[in-house]
């Protein structure tokens, strides 16, 4: 397996806390915006997620 050169990014809450909805009384964040802070595409971090 190749090794991936990843820069590390340091996330502020301010933008965690923008990413945070509330839908129907629950604390919810979109799979696309996890995928970012994470550094990955959100089709590959959704298939981590059912892993």
């Amino acid at each position: 397996m190749a090794e991936e050169n990843k820069e590390i990014v340091i996330v502020d809450d301010k933008t965690i806390q923008e990413k945070i909805y509330f839908i129907r009384g629950q604390k919810v964040m979109l799979d696309a915006d996890l995928a970012e802070i994470y550094g990955y595409e959100t089709k590959n971090f959704n298939r981590q997620v059912k892993k």
